[in-house]
């Protein structure tokens, strides 16, 4: 299947669909973004911007050793960044800081070593620390 992810007109994604790799293949069987744009473009009788994402894509890596593509799986309120060329998703803290590599947001702070799923850590903004959850 081929991803392709709605941007509105602040290149905020509003919805993702998926369509027929088919739809995206030339007749030289290599796979073509625009094939897949006018396909959906068509379909709804719009004249939307759509952008192709990978499902395998995670901080510029595919998952499956495959070519990456645009740093993440694009997610609902992600913003495309034409830039980077990457879908970034929502800052979760101010004082989180955007790693260029991954197009992903980090903390100030690394989170603990010992974070396990007996040992859970949330961030505290205020604090700028890590709290640790009592379950």
């Amino acid at each position: 299947m081929a991803y392709f992810a709605k941007l509105n007109s602040n290149n905020i994604v509003e919805n993702i669909i998926s369509i027929n790799n088919a739809v995206i293949t030339d007749a030289n069987g290599v796979e073509q973004e625009q094939l897949g744009v006018d396909f959906i473009n068509q379909l709804y009788n719009t004249n939307d911007v759509w952008k192709q994402t990978s499902y395998n894509t995670v901080e510029g890596v595919h998952q499956l050793g495959g070519t990456s593509f645009r740093k993440n799986y694009a997610g609902i309120g992600y913003q495309y960044d034409s830039q980077r060329d990457a879908f970034i998703p929502i800052k979760p803290y101010d004082s989180w800081l955007l790693n260029e590599q991954t197009c992903l947001w980090n903390s100030p702070i690394p989170m603990p070593s010992d974070a396990s799923i007996d040992k859970r850590y949330t961030w505290n903004e205020e604090t700028q620390s890590w709290t640790l959850q009592t379950i």
